[in-house]
């Protein structure tokens, strides 16, 4: 058990690295930084592609809107923010630099998301590739301050799905984004570990996220559960009630 959880937390730590890191990587091309904070005061911003392979790569810029709606990322086309070049090429062992403006004032109480995506166009296929080529893709949060201070408000929630399965939500009512790295859940009276989650997940304002888990043993509704949560915005601690499902 003790290899087990030491195991999880060590995944969890790692997870937490990759998502923190201040640029990303996929196949030759590396993008720097992973995400851009826009505002009234600073309405523009630069991100580098570089590409670290040995034949140049053509690249398409695309500007969407993003929004959430009952845990799942929705896009759409936008012209609230310019991004340029549209496309381009980068040499080998070269970089482009992309330029990220805003078209419009920031929302008076609300972060605005939106997302920079940059894809591969692939080269045309040669007898030794056999026909398959890979496209790499970067999708690039930009999240745009609103013009009154915001932040997020977040609230947990624990409820067993079945005799084994607990759903846990994060609720944010507030008017900005958390990034949540991982977490732990533990029982309260025993700060005995239940759960170590990985993975990162945006939960952007007024929406909501979910994670089913499995425990080892069962646990009955009422029981007090503790969550210890690495975010963006530093680690928060919560408690809860685990509740029956309706």
């Amino acid at each position: 058990m003790v290899n087990s959880i030491t195991r999880q937390k060590a995944a969890w730590a790692l997870a937490f690295v990759l998502a923190a890191s201040e640029s990303a990587t996929a196949g030759s091309f590396a993008v720097n930084p992973v995400r851009l904070t826009l505002s009234a005061k600073q309405s523009a911003g630069v991100l580098t592609l570089r590409n670290n392979g040995t034949q140049p790569g053509v690249v398409q810029l695309e500007v969407v809107s993003w929004s959430q709606q009952e845990g799942q990322d929705i896009t759409a086309p936008t012209r609230d923010i310019l991004a340029t070049p549209p496309i381009f090429t980068v040499p080998a062992g070269g970089s482009q630099v992309v330029r990220v403006g805003l078209r419009k004032p920031p929302d008076p109480g609300r972060e605005s998301t939106y997302r920079l995506i940059l894809r591969e166009v692939p080269p045309a296929p040669t007898a030794d590739s056999g026909g398959l080529q890979v496209a790499l893709r970067f999708s690039v949060p930009v999240f745009v301050l609103p013009a009154a201070p915001a932040k997020a408000a977040l609230e947990w929630a624990a409820t067993r799905t079945s005799q084994r399965a607990l759903r846990i939500e994060l609720i944010n009512s507030g008017g900005s984004h958390i990034q949540i790295v991982g977490f732990t859940l533990s029982r309260q009276e025993s700060s005995q570990t239940i759960a170590v989650q990985t993975g990162a997940a945006y939960v952007l304002p007024q929406q909501s996220h979910d994670w089913i888990i499995e425990p080892a043993s069962p646990l009955s509704a009422g029981t007090p559960l503790h969550v210890f949560a690495h975010t963006d915005a530093g680690d928060m601690r919560f408690d809860v009630v685990l509740k029956e499902a309706p």
